[in-house]
């Protein structure tokens, strides 16, 4: 991946105690139709079940084949039996090796994990990261922009890795749960891909998107409320960064989403020469995973 763009998805967790001046912040853009009880995992955020949806096709995928969630480092021990109860057995990490280094998951003894990173961070970007936010060399406008290259970049760069953890995920013969550290736009995009495969339209592939704002609401709000009050500790940060950073946007998704037909034309021709999945392959994960 470009530099800037690994530097941007570090500077998330940075951000929790930093601003520049009082702001009124934006209103993100939510999900509709939140189950009314959702599964809640302690010390583990936008935790969710893909399921209970139906395609262009009337189908409807089945709950407890596909879990994700942002990281699981806090998982704590008393957690471990809603995983068993929740039949899940494979976890997929979505992060690269130095978040995986600086917030290993804490799993039950049973748990498969595989880590599939689709990039890799270089050198000390963290470190980097700090300095060009906290003097002010990134802007909210700059993010935003870097967001979305970050998203046409995701699904292009790195086909190979791509195609591994859409395979890993619909080949699986138990419940999955993938996820990287936040939980909404990896993970998001990897969701999209899926939902795609499966024949979802537009507008479910991105409500089940947009839910990661529903669900990460509290957590940001308080992340921004923070920063907010603590203005005065570097006046040079443009907490717009921390907006752009949060929440996802339409804006992002649809960034991915032109990049593939940009690049091969349509979802379904990305599907067959990308993802390497025959309209008969298709079908078949269909069957597998719709009723």
């Amino acid at each position: 991946m470009k530099n800037p763009i690994k530097i941007l998805f570090l500077i998330i967790s940075l951000l929790c105690v930093f601003s520049c001046k009082t702001q009124n912040f934006s209103t993100p853009e939510y999900g509709k139709n939140i189950p009314e009880e959702h599964i809640r995992i302690k010390k583990v955020n936008n935790f969710r079940s893909v399921g209970n949806i139906r395609n262009i096709d009337g189908r409807t995928l089945k709950e407890g084949k596909f879990y994700r969630s942002a990281n699981l480092h806090k998982l704590k021990k008393k957690s471990f039996t809603q995983f068993e109860s929740l039949g899940i057995k494979e976890i997929i990490d979505l992060r690269n090796s130095k978040e995986i280094a600086q917030k290993q998951d804490n799993l039950p003894d049973d748990i498969l994990y595989k880590n599939y990173s689709a990039f890799e961070d270089e050198g000390d970007q963290l470190d980097q990261a700090r300095k060009l936010v906290l003097k002010g060399k990134v802007n909210g406008a700059d993010a935003d922009k870097r967001m979305i290259d970050f998203y046409k970049d995701y699904v292009t760069e790195n086909p190979e890795m791509i195609r591994k953890i859409i395979t890993e995920i619909l080949e699986s013969d138990r419940p999955v749960l993938y996820h990287c550290t936040a939980g909404k736009d990896r993970t998001g995009i990897i969701t999209a891909l899926i939902l795609s495969i499966l024949k979802f339209d537009k507008n479910t592939i991105y409500n089940d998107y947009l839910m990661s704002n529903n669900y990460r609401k509290k957590l940001v709000e308080k992340r921004l409320n923070l920063a907010d009050n603590l203005h005065f500790l570097y006046p040079k940060m443009d907490v717009r960064v921390l907006e752009k950073l949060s929440w996802v946007e339409t804006d992002y998704l649809n960034a991915a989403f032109n990049e593939i037909n940009k690049e091969y034309g349509s979802a379904d021709a990305y599907i067959q020469k990308v993802l390497k999945i025959s309209d008969d392959k298709r079908e078949e994960y269909i069957r597998k995973f719709t009723y």
